[in-house]
């Protein structure tokens, strides 16, 4: 079992950056693929970026690519989303989750962290 917590949120502005940590219980998290979603008030769940477990492959949907950078650093069990020139419909609850299978915001994530939230001000 694999426990994800995620850290870094909070209120920023139009244009600010944020860096979130998702940082793992264990020390296999290396044997994991990691994604990023996040989910606003009354809306479905949207998956954002995915790194392979080397961080050698990443993906991105097109609404964050270029301003969202997905990075890990396995020796210290840790995923990053680097968020910069954040808009005000970023706002959201941001969570991350791993997969044992390669399949960038599809197939089966096994594990889930509870989720930071992303308030941006206009």
């Amino acid at each position: 079992q694999v426990q994800l917590v995620e850290s870094g949120g909070g209120l920023v502005q139009a244009g600010d950056s944020l860096r979130l940590s998702c940082a793992a219980s264990e020390r296999t998290l290396s044997r994991y693929h990691m994604g990023w979603f996040r989910q606003a008030p009354g809306k479905k769940r949207e998956f954002l970026a995915a790194i392979d477990w080397s961080g050698g492959t990443t993906y991105y949907v097109p609404s964050v690519k270029g301003r969202f950078t997905i990075s890990r650093d396995n020796a210290k069990n840790t995923a990053y989303l680097q968020m910069n020139s954040l808009k005000p419909e970023d706002t959201a609850v941001y969570s991350c989750a791993a997969q044992r299978i390669w399949g960038p915001g599809r197939g089966q994530y096994d594990y889930w962290g509870q989720g930071t939230q992303v308030t941006v001000s206009s």
